[in-house]
């Protein structure tokens, strides 16, 4: 059930994203004309970003860790950048999906996605049970 509510808001996201033309990030739709196709194509992209983020993320943030380290986190924005335009490149290969216009506007792109995900994960988070006093 998580994962489907991750894709869901990683979906919104994406659409958000796509919304600020000067990110040069759009999302071609699979069949187009229709908006359920555009739909089913951003939980999709929002899927295989999921998947991305979480088999191929977490490696490069294990080898990357000393980088971490170093810059105080900062290069998170550079690999978060990275498996966004990652996700990109897979869709692309399908010939529909996600199409990001210049690395460092991926980077921003990345950041924006990563805050509403945050602001998402901060309402939807699961309240903590509250002990009875007797």
């Amino acid at each position: 059930m998580r994962f489907i509510i991750r894709v869901v808001v990683n979906a919104f996201a994406l659409w958000v994203v796509t919304l600020i033309p000067a990110l040069q990030v759009t999302v071609t739709a699979f069949a187009p004309g229709e908006t359920l196709q555009l739909v089913l194509t951003l939980l999709a992209v929002a899927a295989i970003f999921a998947l991305v983020n979480t088999i191929i993320g977490t490696l490069v943030k294990i080898v990357a860790f000393p980088l971490y380290i170093i810059t105080f986190g900062l290069i998170g924005f550079v690999i978060n950048g990275f498996l966004l335009w990652l996700t990109a490149w897979i869709t692309q290969s399908f010939g529909w999906g996600l199409t990001v216009g210049d690395f460092w506007w991926g980077v921003l792109a990345a950041l924006i996605i990563s805050v509403i995900n945050g602001i998402f994960g901060f309402i939807l988070r699961p309240q903590a049970k509250r002990s009875r006093r007797s």
